[in-house]
């Protein structure tokens, strides 16, 4: 059993309490309405608050209790990990592209959770929820490299501090098109649902959530191709992609957010793989975290995958 005591500073004043709580605590809206709904959660002087949509108010104090994970109904799959590192507290694994992390409606089986019940033996932490077990941050399905999942809850709770407080460092690769107008930089722009897709995200002029990109051109080819280096400030969904895109320079083959483009001088070869790929050429290369316990700063890096470098090398 866990228990955690939130403070609603004026910025969350009148926001939905599922909402706050999400956010705070870095769980699925629906294992915070699972946790309402059941008395789990109440103001510090022990009124219950049962009203997932009822409203946060400033200078009080919220108290979470998460009791530990239901048995999961999540079959364990013997399906071939890269790990990177491992010991009791944590694993590292470098995710291939196509891989979706966790299961969710329409993919129940097949993902890296699947495989990482079957790896630790159902060793992962319950903090997440049945559904996600382990898990304190994710990658799209198509987007290769570098994850952390947490297999004792309290490595749960010291990583998701680590991505909420920024003190992890995060760095991808990704092709795009076009070349940005500075060698190096930093995007911003607040990221929301698409209002009329919800499977989108966006750039929105007010509301949504705080997103920060940094970037570093490393190769430019013929004005028509990038390779830039990313590091994320946030960790909003789909962030890397739709600040690209919103700055013009999508992502080469992002199926949702980006557009292929007829290319003038790239070689044809090039070209062609470009047209062929199925998949967003992003990859997370790079992951520092402090180890849950010792508080030893680890770092791991990912080759790219054989995709990009095959494109890269006839570029």
């Amino acid at each position: 059993m866990r228990t955690e005591t939130l403070f609603v500073h004026f910025e969350h004043h009148n926001k939905r309490l599922d909402a706050f709580l999400s956010e705070c605590l870095d769980l699925s809206r629906q294992r915070v309405k699972s946790l309402i709904q059941s008395d789990h959660v109440c103001l510090k002087d022990g009124d219950l608050l049962n009203k997932p949509a009822q409203k946060v108010e400033t200078d009080t104090y919220i108290v979470v209790t998460i009791p530990p994970a239901e048995s999961s109904d999540i079959t364990p799959e013997d399906i071939p990990l890269n790990v990177l590192y491992e010991d009791e507290q944590v694993i590292v694994v470098d995710k291939p592209a196509g891989l979706t992390v966790h299961p969710a409606a329409g993919t129940p089986r097949g993902t890296l959770v699947n495989a990482l019940l079957f790896h630790c033996k159902n060793n992962l932490s319950g903090v997440g929820g049945v559904e996600r077990p382990g898990i304190v941050h994710r990658l799209d399905k198509d987007t290769s490299g570098v994850m952390v999942v947490a297999k004792t809850d309290e490595a749960h709770q010291s990583l998701t501090e680590q991505f909420k407080n920024r003190t992890t460092n995060r760095r991808y690769a990704a092709l795009v098109y076009g070349t940005l107008p500075y060698k190096e930089g930093v995007i911003t722009g607040n990221i929301a649902r698409h209002p009329k897709d919800r499977k989108k995200m966006t750039v929105v002029k007010s509301g949504g959530k705080e997103a920060i990109t940094t970037f570093r051109t490393i190769k430019e080819f013929n004005d028509e191709i990038s390779l830039v280096q990313l590091k994320l400030k946030t960790g909003r969904t789909h962030q890397i992609r739709v600040h690209l895109t919103n700055e013009g320079f999508p992502i080469v083959g992002d199926p949702v957010y980006g557009k292929a483009r007829h290319l003038r001088y790239t070689s044809p070869e090039a070209e062609f793989l470009m047209k062929q790929t199925e998949r967003q050429l992003l990859h997370a290369f790079f992951l520092a975290f402090d180890h849950p316990v010792t508080g030893e700063r680890l770092t791991f890096q990912s080759p790219l995958p054989e995709d990009m470098t095959n494109i890269l090398d006839r570029l």
